[in-house]
């Protein structure tokens, strides 16, 4: 790869030997490391830090890897290779530590809706780590609630958006009058208006759960949750003017 730095190579080498892991192993390396709601039985607690290095498919993979490829080497050249590790890791945590937030507050305010209409938590529970339902619940709460509530335990997180987000953000604030484009939009646009821009679409998407192209399964408050960790952390970097040389 030309001009990629030593750190975003890595990544991008062990993210792709894990998909490649992930074809040959199949589902049980999906149970093993994608991340699950903490109260589902296939929870476990390095599923947080593993779930950022699996993809559910080559166009995901593809575009976070040709996304880190685009904005992490011009960052870890500036930075050094720790203090981006440490940057990259971060913002895939924090975009996990979002993402589970959300939907446990989404299953939580059902779940306390099912045991005022008399169901007892443990076996509401149960039920859902055996992979069913109370078709009762649904006569209980409403269509979206229901939705909201199966896919928060039921469901999983997997992929390397929510580092990458955090990535993109520090681009802007780095490059803030960089020039960026989608293929979609041949117009470019500076980073300082089209990164914030980003993350509000993903922020809307999220919040109505509406999706541009018609699909579902994209984890938009992963994608938040990295950019705004990233956000953070390079506002409290450029604040205390952060001294590199302690990274190297």
């Amino acid at each position: 790869m030309r001009n990629v730095t030593e750190t975003v190579k890595q990544l991008i080498i062990i993210n792709v030997l894990f998909f490649v892991g992930t074809l040959v192993i199949g589902d049980v390396a999906y149970k093993i490391l994608a991340l699950y709601f903490p109260e589902n039985s296939d929870f476990q607690l390095w599923q947080p830090l593993t779930h950022m290095f699996m993809h559910g498919g080559f166009m995901h993979i593809f575009f976070n890897m040709f996304a880190l490829y685009s904005f992490g080497s011009a960052l870890e050249q500036m930075w050094g290779s720790k203090k981006f590790l440490f940057f990259y890791i971060s913002c895939g945590l924090g975009a996990a530590l979002l993402h589970t937030g959300v939907n446990y507050y989404y299953f939580q305010d059902s779940l306390n809706t099912l045991i005022g209409n008399g169901f007892e938590k443990q076996e509401i529970l149960q039920l859902l780590n055996e992979g069913k339902i109370d078709t009762r619940w649904q006569e209980i709460l409403s269509t979206s609630d229901f939705q909201n509530f199966t896919s928060a335990f039921m469901g999983t997180a997997v992929g390397a958006s929510g580092a990458i987000y955090g990535i993109i953000v520090a681009f802007a604030f780095m490059f803030p009058n960089a020039e960026l484009a989608l293929m979609f939009i041949p117009v470019p646009i500076k980073a300082k208006y089209f990164v914030p821009g980003l993350v509000l679409v993903d922020l809307y998407l999220g919040i109505s759960g509406k999706s541009i192209f018609g699909g579902g399964g994209i984890a938009h408050f992963a994608h938040v949750g990295g950019a705004f960790f990233g956000f953070i952390i390079m506002w409290y970097w450029k604040k205390n003017q952060f001294n590199q040389n302690r990274w190297n």
